[in-house]
C-alpha cells in the first residue's frame, strides 16, 4: 500500500441516480462497500466525510430565500442522511463502520471525538464523518481538510466525475490535458479549482497531499491506494 489511513470526500451528487430520481443509488452504494471491503482487506483505515448535494446545499437554499445560516444547517443534517446511507450499506456487506457527526445527535451517532475516531480506525472500523465542520460557511471540503488533518491521514481522496485535474474542464474543452502530479503552489498559481481555498490551505499547511481521482472508475480507489496511475496528486 502507498497510503495506510486514508479520508476519501464523496459528494452528495455521487451517491444519486437522477435518471431515476433516487437521492441514493443501492448499485452505487454498493460498489463503495466493494471497494472499501478490498482496502480494509490489505490493511487501510478508512474515514469518509460526504457532502449533502443531492438532498440540501446551503448556498443554493441562500439563492431562493433561505436564511444563509439556517439554509448551512439543513445541508449539515443531509450529510447525515447520506452518511446514514453510506453506513447501511457497508454493513450489509459485512464491515463496521461508525457515524460520527460535528452537530450532537446521540440517538443515531457519535460525537466527533478525536482519540475515538482514531481507535475506531485502529480497529478496523470504517469512520463517516458527518455534519461537515458543525458551522454554517464551511464546506464539506473544509471538514474533509479538518477532519484529515486531525486524524492524521496520509492523503485525502477527493472523488469526482473526472480521472484527475486538468487544465481545464474537459467536457467543455476537449484539449485540456491532465496533471499527473502537480504542487499546491502551482495549483494556487493556474487558479485550478481543487477545493474551496480554507480547505485547500488546510492541507497544504499540514501537508496532506491530495488526490483527485473518478469515483466511479472501476476499483478506482484502490488503483489510488496500491499506488497506482489513478487521478492527480497534489503535494509539496
Amino acid at each position: 500500500m502507498k497510503y495506510k489511513r486514508i479520508l476519501v470526500k464523496i459528494s452528495g451528487e455521487a451517491l444519486q441516480n437522477k435518471a431515476k430520481s433516487l437521492n441514493h443509488d443501492p448499485k452505487i452504494l454498493d460498489k463503495v462497500a466493494e471497494q472499501f471491503k478490498q482496502l480494509l482487506a490489505m490493511g487501510t483505515e478508512i474515514a469518509v466525510v460526504v457532502g449533502g448535494g443531492n438532498i440540501f446545499r446551503g448556498l443554493a437554499g441562500s439563492n431562493s430565500g433561505t436564511d444563509r445560516t439556517t439554509g448551512d444547517y439543513m445541508g449539515m443534517l443531509a450529510t447525515v442522511i447520506n452518511s446514514m446511507a453510506i453506513q447501511n450499506a457497508l454493513e450489509t456487506a459485512n464491515i463496521q463502520t461508525r457515524v460520527m457527526t460535528a452537530i450532537s445527535m446521540p440517538a443515531i451517532a457519535e460525537p466527533f471525538i478525536r482519540r475515538k475516531a482514531v481507535r475506531h480506525l485502529e480497529k478496523g472500523r470504517v469512520v463517516i464523518f458527518g455534519a461537515g465542520t458543525g458551522n454554517p460557511y464551511f464546506t464539506t471540503d473544509s471538514a474533509a481538510a479538518l477532519r484529515a488533518s486531525e486524524i492524521d491521514a496520509d492523503v485525502l481522496m477527493k472523488a469526482t466525475k473526472v480521472d484527475g485535474i486538468y487544465t481545464a474542464d474537459p467536457v467543455t474543452h476537449p484539449d485540456a490535458t491532465r496533471f499527473e502530479q502537480i504542487t499546491y503552489q502551482d495549483a494556487l498559481t493556474k487558479q485550478l479549482k481543487i477545493m474551496d481555498a480554507a480547505a485547500f490551505s488546510l492541507c497544504m499547511e499540514n501537508d496532506i497531499p491530495i488526490i483527485v481521482f473518478d469515483f466511479f472508475q472501476e476499483n478506482g480507489m484502490v488503483e489510488v491506494v496500491t499506488g497506482g496511475n489513478s487521478g492527480t496528486l497534489v503535494t509539496h
